[in-house]
């Protein structure tokens, strides 16, 4: 879709999109870094882009946030709300923890006062806004000074509801209220993904757990776990999939069961019956943090994979009988396939359809960017459908020219060149397993 005179180049902004005039999409903020880092700012313009005109228009409105990135932004109550984010000068950061509405009827921006104890400073953070008119706050990322020059990570793992105040017609009154969540206990992480689905929940995809190898330097463990957030109970769910059955096998078994006696057919049923008892079980335990799974038992044990570089964690419930534990270890289930780990990828549903775009990976100083597709039926969860696959060969490892500059000074020769190529393809042929 070709638009001229839209918003410059950026990343970690944030896009709303509305049904409004046949179409909108709002931009707001984000940050740019050229290829040789030598530029680097944050943006604080807010962008409409008109769907059916295919035209962008860029919206002056004083009294807004500061130039920020990897702030959130909903739309709530004809308003488009912000909170969070940070800013870094390449001399000093600022992590943000206010809040601001821009009402989309007469344009106009208001910073938002809540009362009560606010989340503390973050960016990355998930930001849902919840049909009954409030807004969920979960987790984030920030830094803070342990002393001069040294700095630490903080991931948050806390919750806060961002709710309107009783009879008030402004919507400019609001308070924070902190809340207590329950079910599946979910690793810390910041860059994951949320999309709404009916039935008043939300499921979330990925992130990444950033640890400091040294002053400058990040390490990450990226996740492609599938969970459900509960609205009304405010409960986490592990999302843990059949998986395709096999229609030959079922086939089988029908024609040897009709081959049985009728003694043993009549076992046979029973069997049957206690593996309904085994799903009503499964039912019972739900709300300890395993979602459901369209009438076909849970994994077995959890199973954790780590290779070093990506880190894959398979949950399923581990409050079940022995009786049916036997059940599920006799079943012919085998692990689903998953998007491979990654954060900040695009989640949306959309008639009972998930659907998973891109998203972000690293590894050491390189960053790969993802574009492949995916899709999962709600009402079936067995397992993703690929729409675009995942093809990082194609991808070319562009350094800086300061860090190239820097390694001819150091090598004299091709070999870290040749070194890197080994590296990139390691990386590439792990995803892509």
């Amino acid at each position: 879709m070709k638009a001229p005179g839209g918003p410059p180049p950026r990343c970690s902004h944030q896009t709303v999109a509305l049904s409004a005039g046949k179409g909108q999409l709002w931009v707001f903020g984000g940050e740019y870094a050229s290829p040789t880092q030598s530029q680097f700012y944050h943006y604080n313009d807010l962008w409409v882009y008109h769907v059916s005109m295919k035209k962008w228009e860029k919206i002056s409105a004083s009294g807004g946030p500061s130039s920020r990135s990897g702030h959130r932004m909903v739309y709530i109550k004809k308003q488009l709300i912000v909170f969070g984010g940070f800013h870094d000068n390449l001399r000093d950061y600022k992590y943000f923890n206010d809040v601001y509405a821009f009402n989309l009827e007469n344009y106009t921006w208001k910073r938002i006062e809540p009362t009560g104890t606010p989340p503390a400073p973050r960016s990355g953070c998930v930001m849902v806004a919840l049909p009954n008119g409030k807004v969920l706050i979960y987790g984030g990322y920030s830094k803070e000074k342990i002393k001069r020059d040294v700095d630490k990570g903080v991931i948050h793992t806390d919750m806060f509801l961002l709710t309107p105040e009783k009879n008030d017609i402004s919507g400019l009154k609001w308070k924070w209220v902190a809340v207590k969540q329950s079910g599946a206990r979910i690793s810390a992480r910041c860059g994951m993904s949320v999309a709404v689905a009916p039935g008043n929940k939300a499921y979330a995809f990925g992130g990444v757990w950033d640890i400091e190898d040294s002053e400058n330097d990040l390490a990450g463990t990226f996740y492609n776990d599938l969970l459900t957030l509960d609205f009304d109970k405010t409960l986490w769910r592990t999302v843990t999939l059949s998986g395709k059955k096999d229609s030959g096998k079922q086939r089988r078994r029908r024609k040897e069961k009709n081959e049985l006696p009728n003694d043993v057919e009549n076992d046979d049923s029973d069997n049957i019956l206690n593996e309904m008892d085994t799903l009503e079980l499964q039912d019972a335990v739900s709300d300890n943090g395993t979602e459901e799974v369209a009438a076909v038992p849970s994994a077995s044990n959890a199973v954790v994979s780590d290779d070093g570089i990506f880190k894959v964690t398979v949950s399923s419930v581990t409050s079940v009988s022995t009786s049916q534990q036997n059940v599920e270890g006799s079943s012919e289930a085998r692990q689903a396939f998953s998007p491979s780990p990654r954060m900040n990828c695009g989640l949306v549903v959309k008639h009972s359809i998930l659907y998973l775009y891109g998203g972000l990976i690293e590894e050491g100083d390189k960053q790969f960017t993802l574009s492949d597709f995916y899709s999962l039926d709600l009402h079936k969860l067995d397992e993703w459908k690929t729409l675009i696959p995942n093809d990082l060969t194609s991808q070319e490892w562009l350094e800086s020219d300061s860090s190239s500059d820097a390694n001819e000074e150091d090598s004299g020769s091709d070999g870290d060149s040749e070194s890197d190529e080994e590296q990139t393809q390691m990386v590439v042929d792990e995803i892509q397993q």
